[in-house]
């Protein structure tokens, strides 16, 4: 069984590597000058987004929920960076970071938040619904947990059609207590499905901390359905490259599933509509921001390499401000969804009369 842990601490501001050391893993090694600031760019791309999406919905022109990712970049970047063309990913309703990560342009993404016809789900998911088959991304799923056992599936269908592919089959450190988890981790154990389990663990699930809510070691619960596990910290994108790599491999040669824990923090609320601070103090956020922001972890790295510069960080920051702020002038200039679409993509066979075997009606109304 393959294992790595790290030092753990109650505070996830705590914990933390350097990237000295990551930078130079293989994985890494391969990256090119290009590839590093491409990497450098999507994070900037997600946070800006995050940071416009959040004005939208100030200005009440987002219904619903919305999920900010604002602190967590290089878990989603760090992962997707390494998919290949028979990898996929599913993850939970904080989804706008892997969306973009895996290459969604912001258009159809703030669209999808306006409830625009345009969206990417055509106005019908909003923040927790994004999704993108072309690349092999199937969304963003409200139900806590609910997710996991469909990571598992497409972790099935890979090993059924014989392709080396892996799901990375995201969560949160809340949805690790759900039965639905627990079935899965025991189906893909029993059946050694290409499956990685990614606990994306901020802390506190929705505003109770882990240490209040969860027993023992997150990742190490791995160990009962006798699966690889290992836990690595969230704030550098060099070390998640690093740390992932291992179980892919894994995945894809083996078809052998595993759970990681990485450790991570967000900013905000666990929405937007949520309290910021009322279950941790603004000195906890602050010195996180100041010694593990990811963003900046990566930019520092970066410039030691002298791979950026001053310039350039500042041309990637600008660049990445005005693509968020036309994406909300697209969505805003989008015509809402037309009524008569409200029962389309909901069944196959509604969509497509001509194929449809099932009798009865599909639809009450």
């Amino acid at each position: 069984m393959t294992k790595k842990t790290s030092a753990t601490t109650d505070n996830p501001a705590e914990t933390g590597t350097a990237t000295q050391g990551h930078a130079g893993a293989a994985v890494n090694a391969r990256l090119s000058a290009a590839d590093k600031v491409e990497l450098y760019r999507k994070m900037m791309r997600i946070r800006r987004f995050e940071e416009r999406s959040l004005r939208a919905y100030q200005a009440k022109k987002i219904g619903g929920f919305l999920h900010l990712y604002i602190g967590q970049e290089a878990v989603a970047v760090g992962c997707c960076s390494l998919m290949g063309k028979d990898d996929h990913v599913i993850t939970a309703y904080r989804d706008h970071g892997h969306a973009i990560a895996v290459g969604m342009e912001l258009n159809p993404l703030m669209a999808e938040l306006y409830g625009k016809a345009t969206g990417c789900s055509k106005g019908k998911g909003g923040s927790m619904h994004f999704f993108d088959p072309s690349r092999n991304f199937w969304g963003g799923h409200g139900i806590v947990g609910g997710q996991v056992p469909l990571g598992t599936g497409l972790a099935y269908a890979l090993k059924y059609r014989g392709l080396k592919g892996a799901c990375m089959t995201f969560m949160g450190d809340g949805a690790v207590n759900q039965g639905a988890v627990h079935e899965a981790y025991n189906l893909a154990a029993l059946w050694e499905l290409p499956v990685i389990f990614v606990v994306e663990n901020n802390g506190y699930s929705m505003g109770t901390s882990q240490a209040r809510s969860s027993a023992g070691e997150l990742g190490q619960r791995a160990a009962s359905y006798g699966m690889a596990w290992g836990v690595c910290d969230g704030h550098d994108l060099y070390g998640v490259r690093a740390f992932m790599a291992e179980y892919l491999d894994l995945a894809r040669e083996k078809s052998r599933p595993s759970v990681v824990e990485i450790r991570t923090y967000r900013y905000r609320g666990h929405s937007v509509a949520d309290p910021d601070n009322t279950y941790r103090s603004k000195a906890e956020v602050e010195e996180y921001r100041k010694t593990k922001d990811p963003i900046q972890v990566f930019q520092r790295a970066l410039l030691e390499e002298r791979v950026l510069d001053e310039a350039s960080v500042a041309r990637i920051d600008a660049e990445a401000r005005v693509e968020a702020d036309l994406a909300a002038d697209f969505a805003e200039a989008s015509p809402f969804p037309d009524l008569a679409d409200i029962q389309k993509d909901v069944y196959w066979e509604a969509d497509n009369p001509a194929e449809r075997r099932s009798a009865g009606r599909l639809f009450f109304t």
